[in-house]
């Protein structure tokens, strides 16, 4: 790895790090310089990840978890705290929804299932870092977000976005209550990012949308350039999306109209 790497010396932990912006974010952080921990409950996905990652010359760990599981996300904290020592850069990444995701359509199961990752998942693994983070006097939360956590979108389906809502309003507690401890909160909110996610959706994108939507890597290059930001510096939200936002497109509209000549 060549690139500037102002993050040495840093632990990030990735939660969600197998697959889609969190992998993408790992392999950023850690060109980066930082040492990436990646978490997910696909152990043969991280290793993937992680393998990338040494190649290019770069450091990274595997921590296996399902986020849902308070305990598990508890030991996996104390973990890194063991072998590294407090955690730097917290990206909490991980998130599902699900096919029928209708109102008419969705089950308990489910919502239970989606709160359980998308929300209280993210709060298992920030209260993982929050007290070396507060001994350390220093920390950065970045939390993956939505595009519907700030814009509800009738696609996203309720238990989606009200937990990508309550993200928001989590970093923002994070910024009101932490910030005297030298603890930063960042919430990005994507818009469409082309990742495994949108193969739930009831209507997948046709592959010639699919291919004008955000990269993964077009967010960790933003999450990578929130990491670099200095100590005094808080990015509170970032809000990106695809050029060609299908949320502002008629259906049917698959081209951006010709300029018109100069007269």
């Amino acid at each position: 790895m060549t690139a500037t790497r102002q993050l040495e010396g840093k632990i990030a932990w990735i939660t969600g790090g197998g697959s889609g912006i969190g992998a993408a974010t790992a392999r950023a952080l850690a060109e980066a310089g930082a040492h990436a921990v990646v978490s997910g409950r696909r152990a043969a996905e991280l290793d993937r990840v992680a393998a990338d990652i040494r190649a290019q010359g770069g450091q990274a760990d595997t921590l296996p978890l399902d986020v849902a599981d308070a305990g598990a996300v508890a030991d996996a904290g104390a973990q890194i705290a063991a072998t590294h020592g407090a955690v730097d850069i917290l990206v909490a990444s991980a998130g599902i929804n699900v096919p029928n995701r209708a109102f008419a359509e969705l089950d308990t199961a489910s919502w239970d299932r989606i709160v359980a990752v998308n929300l209280s998942g993210v709060m298992y693994a920030v209260s993982a870092v929050l007290p070396g983070m507060r001994t350390a006097g220093d920390g950065l939360v970045v939390i993956v977000s939505s595009w519907v956590g700030r814009h509800a979108v009738k696609l996203g389906g309720p238990a989606y976005n009200a937990t990508k809502h309550g993200l928001v309003a989590l970093g923002h507690s994070l910024n009101m209550e932490e910030c005297a401890n030298g603890i930063r909160a960042c919430v990005v909110m994507p818009g469409e990012v082309a990742t495994d996610i949108l193969a739930k959706r009831a209507a997948p994108p046709p592959p010639e949308e699919l291919a004008r939507l955000l990269d993964p890597s077009d967010v960790a290059r933003m999450i990578r350039a929130v990491c670099e930001m200095p100590a005094r510096a808080c990015v509170n939200e970032i809000l990106i999306s695809p050029a060609w936002n299908r949320n502002f497109i008629a259906p049917g509209e698959a081209a951006p109209r010709p300029a018109r000549a100069a007269t």
